[in-house]
């Protein structure tokens, strides 16, 4: 991802953080959101998806959204303080790829089951146009949880 005012230099440190985040894409002219796996692999996201919700196919060949945040924990020790937030969102034309096997052992163990189904993984390469990296600081502990 080259550095200009569309792309975030932080974005691939903090996308390597994170495990897991949720892709958007238009169904029907309605937003739509699920979570899939990803990597970075060179200027590239590669995701992980079930193949059985069939969400690949509304993916493959159009402009789709890729979001990862710190707000579930997904990252590991050092990823965010507790008093901050961080969000990426990669904004590309996502089209359905075979990995490369250092991908794959990136990407790691492929899931058991999915919805009780077992997991069939489909891969989709997002080649990202626009990037931003959003942070907030100085969160209060009472804020940082839910009220009541």
């Amino acid at each position: 991802m080259p550095t200009d005012k569309h792309r975030d230099p932080r974005a691939l440190d903090l996308l390597r953080r994170t495990r897991y985040g949720r892709i958007s894409v238009s169904i029907g002219a309605l937003p739509f959101v699920t979570v899939a796996r990803h990597t970075v692999s060179g200027a590239d996201v590669l995701l992980r998806l079930h193949r059985g919700h069939g969400y690949h196919r509304a993916c493959d060949g159009n402009v789709v959204a890729y979001g990862v945040d710190t707000a579930g924990g997904d990252g590991p020790a050092g990823a965010a303080a507790a008093d901050e937030f961080w969000s990426v969102q990669c904004v590309g034309t996502a089209r359905a790829v075979r990995p490369e096997p250092d991908e794959l052992t990136r990407l790691g163990p492929v899931p058991r089951l999915a919805d009780d189904a077992p997991y069939d993984p489909v891969y989709l390469r997002l080649r990202p146009r626009f990037v931003t990296v959003h942070h907030i600081a100085g969160i209060a502990a009472s804020q940082a949880e839910h009220s009541p």
